[in-house]
């Protein structure tokens, strides 16, 4: 499926507003793909659908995470969550990806994993920093970006856990997990 292609898919999926967001997400994925290595196309694809889910009805969410046993503990948390793992199902199921690297990407967008791939550090980082987004801390992330991708999604993460915490929100636990094992990686090397 080529750029074109797939960008047509999501508009549809989208309102404006995201589908810019998309296109800032896409940009900057395949930028990060070409400076840390990682398959460029994978980059492009997993970002141009890492939104498709969004405005899904929370309902029809809700269903297909109980449907295909996926985590129950999601339906405990903010549904901001939910649209990255249907998403990544309905990114198969309607549009006939099926590379697991680029689900895995689209599926772990808004929590992160404890093991993440570089393909699922580059989507989460670009979501995070595309240009678009205006919010504090944000500048700091784009500057770590550039040099240690790694570095970056730890920041990113330390904002959105300070963010939780401030508005008294709970912190799913993949976040935990993923910071944590940022963290202890770059104490192990």
């Amino acid at each position: 499926m080529n750029r074109h292609e797939a960008l047509e898919i999501v508009k549809k999926q989208l309102t404006e507003h995201r589908y810019e967001h998309t296109i800032g997400v896409m940009e900057t994925a395949i930028e990060l793909a070409r400076r840390y290595g990682e398959d460029e196309k994978k980059a492009e694809l997993a970002a141009i659908f890492h939104d498709y889910a969004k405005f899904r009805p929370k309902e029809e969410m809700k269903q297909i995470i109980l449907e295909q046993n996926m985590p129950k503990d999601l339906l405990s948390y903010h549904s901001e969550l939910w649209h990255a793992p249907v998403g990544a199902y309905l990114v198969r199921t309607e549009v006939g990806i099926e590379d697991e690297e680029i689900l895995n990407a689209i599926r772990y967008h808004t929590s992160g994993r404890a093991e993440m791939t570089l393909l699922d550090k580059i989507v989460y980082v670009a979501d995070y920093i595309e240009p678009g987004r205006i919010f504090s801390g944000v500048d700091e992330v784009r500057e770590l970006a550039l040099k240690d991708l790694d570095q970056a999604l730890i920041r990113a993460l330390q904002n959105t856990i300070q963010f939780l915490l401030k508005k008294n929100q709970p912190i799913y636990p993949d976040t935990i997990y993923t910071y944590n094992a940022l963290i202890i990686n770059k104490k192990g090397e």
